[in-house]
């Protein structure tokens, strides 16, 4: 038995209990000891915040016999395994599931055609000043943006080119022939990919919204009819600005909730693996691009061929359900026990009781913020309306959550496009590069998958990351006259950082409760399309000049990435949150490499820094104790 900042624990069959003026809480699979060693252990004001706590004293009184844990509380509720994802583990895994799968992958399949559209449709070619007939004493500039006349006086007058002859011996049409996008309009190519981009940076948070409010499916089906439709008539248009607002449109049906609608109804164990695998299509059909534009070199026949199989993706939609998780959350129950149904016929098991199943949603859907009568900036006492932040940063745990996986998101696009971007530099063959590029994220996805099964998504971020980073780094100092060693370094480069975009991508999925998923992905990928709206830029501008450069700053924004990523938590092993509460829980029930230690004074917080070891007690038994402590009064994090 131990006291902590006004709060007497004991040992009771492996659960720590707390004997505080709020009541009992009871913290399963956390282990108090007999001597002064640094045991952590968390507890719950009823203020909300989470604090560690060290055991001090074995001499104080016993409590009284702690009640009984209800599953109300949200230590009870995440202590264990998560109600819904139980529920999953018992409809397994089968045909079902793999509707989900399938449509999903082939959905990202068909992404990158449209996403570096701009690669083959606005390149950089070749061309030469064509001045008007009639001059006989004409001298082009070396830019060809430009020429010289001599007139009968014998004055030269320099004008403005304004008629180009374009090379076409890698490209028979494209946007930057036919609309002149060279010289003054040069600026218009980049503008091409970073208007979609931009679409990509104002749709996620409003998609994340309507998601989170009207569900996975009907977003899901709107937006894949608005990117069909967009995607085939942009052929049919003659002039640049209207293809730009196209364009824009197109970006705007770019959204992630495909990919959370196939994992919420994912089996926790395959959860990682599953996450991993579907966006080994993205490599596919980033290889298949560059193959078939290799074929088709006139933009429109190119656009149609691979804007058309989306029309295949109906089917399947059709015969998808609603996702469970969000129905129970959002309280809709008889549609949730129909879905729940079919899932079980398809995977030929047996359900429990429909008593049983509605007692359960009935307890998800209490735990739930987001099915409170009461509005969350609403006082419950006076129902006045008072100011408060967004569910998404309303507690520490979510802002740093929210903080450094917009940052991960930012920098592995930054990166990631940069070099889909920077076939100039690192290689002249345009279809090739790409080629490579894809063909090099397939053993990146595929090995990634059986990583994070095995060591988690934390670590193996921060290494993806860094790993990219040092590689990419190194390339600025190489002379350029070793091209081969430059691909080389380049491709390994893309496969730490499209590793790294896998990786965060499930990671951060698993990070935020459901409550806020699709909004928190939302913001992350808002910060993901920022990225890749400026890089265009970024590369055209800087290629020409200073190629070295571009490689140092990729190198250095990825390193500093993996650095961030550090203060994250570990998802693997632990059940999916449904709402912020649960987050807090699941930091309180998930052993931490770091502990807070407080004397009878709550002012006076000790943190063990140190990883905890094994030491051997008098009684015989191995206990863990803390290396090292140092004063502060800071709470614990999540």
């Amino acid at each position: 038995m131990h006291v902590g900042g006004g709060g007497v624990f004991l040992r009771t069959s492996g659960r720590l209990a707390a004997n505080t003026a709020s009541g009992y809480f009871i913290l399963p699979h956390q282990q108090a000891t007999a001597d002064d060693g640094c045991v952590q252990f968390r507890w719950r004001y009823e203020r909300g915040r989470t604090w560690c706590y060290q055991t001090l004293s074995p001499t104080w009184p016993l409590p009284p016999p702690p009640p009984t844990l209800t599953h109300k509380s949200p230590v009870a509720k995440m202590s264990g395994i998560n109600k819904f994802d139980d529920l999953l583990t018992h409809l397994g895994t089968g045909p079902w599931n793999m509707l989900y799968f399938l449509t999903a992958s082939y959905w990202l399949l068909l992404v990158p055609p449209q996403f570096i559209s701009g690669v083959y449709l606005a390149p950089a070619i070749n061309y030469t000043c064509l001045p008007p007939e009639g001059n006989e004493s004409v001298f082009v500039s070396e830019d060809s943006c430009s020429y010289t006349r001599v007139t009968e006086a014998g004055t030269e007058v320099k004008e403005a080119c304004t008629d180009w002859d374009f090379d076409t011996s890698v490209f028979s049409s494209t946007l930057t022939s036919e609309f002149f996008l060279v010289c003054d309009k040069s600026k218009l190519r980049a503008t091409f990919q970073s208007v979609y981009m931009l679409g990509t940076f104002f749709c996620p948070l409003i998609a994340g919204y309507l998601a989170d409010r009207y569900g996975r499916k009907v977003v899901v089906v709107v937006i894949q009819i608005l990117l069909t439709l967009f995607s085939v008539i942009i052929i049919f248009f003659n002039n640049f600005i209207v293809i730009l607002g196209i364009r824009f449109l197109l970006g705007c049906c770019n959204i992630l909730t495909f990919f959370i609608y196939a994992l919420e109804v994912c089996e926790p164990k395959h959860r990682g693996i599953v996450g991993i695998l579907i966006g080994l299509p993205w490599a596919l059909g980033t290889m298949a691009f560059g193959g078939v534009a290799y074929f088709i070199r006139e933009w429109r026949w190119l656009q149609l061929a691979v804007s058309l199989p989306s029309v295949l993706l109906f089917p399947s939609l059709y015969f998808m359900d609603e996702s469970p998780r969000w129905l129970i959350v959002r309280g809709r129950h008889d549609q949730a026990m129909q879905v729940l149904r079919k899932a079980a016929r398809w995977n030929r098991v047996t359900l429990q009781p429909e008593d049983d199943l509605r007692a359960l949603m009935k307890e998800i859907q209490e735990e739930s913020a987001t099915c409170s009568s009461t509005p969350a900036n609403t006082d419950k006492k006076t129902k006045k309306f008072r100011f408060t932040l967004p569910t998404l940063l309303s507690t520490r745990a979510t802002q740093v959550i929210t903080a450094v996986i917009c940052i991960d998101f930012f920098v592995v696009s930054f990166v990631f496009d940069g070099l889909n971007y920077s076939g100039d530099i690192y290689n002249a063959d345009p279809f090739l590069y790409i080629i490579l590029n894809g063909l090099v994220e397939v053993p990146s996805y595929s090995f990634t998958a059986l990583i994070v099964h095995r060591w988690g998504r934390k670590m193996p971020t921060v290494v993806s990351y860094v790993l990219s980073g040092v590689i990419i780094f190194v390339i600025a100092f190489i002379p350029p006259d070793l091209s081969e060693l430059i691909l080389t370094l380049a491709l390994v480069g893309k496969v730490c950082i499209s590793g790294a975009f896998q990786i965060i991508c499930l990671y951060s999925s698993e990070l935020f409760p459901t409550e806020v998923r699709m909004q928190g992905m939302g913001v992350a990928s808002l910060f993901s399309q920022l990225a890749s709206t400026v890089v265009p830029f970024i590369t055209s501008a800087l290629a020409p000049v200073l190629p070295w450069l571009l490689s140092l700053i990729f190198g250095i924004a990825a390193a500093t990435a993996g650095l961030f990523t550090v203060v994250l938590r570990e998802t693997k092993g632990v059940p999916l949150p449904d709402t912020v509460a649960d987050l807090s829980a699941t930091a309180t029930i998930t052993t931490s490499t770091t502990t807070i230690i407080t004397s009878t004074s709550e002012n006076h917080v000790n943190i063990c820094q140190e990883p905890m070891v094994n030491s051997h007690t008098t009684d015989g038994s191995d206990e863990e104790t803390c290396q090292k402590e140092v004063d502060s009064s800071v709470p614990c994090l999540a």
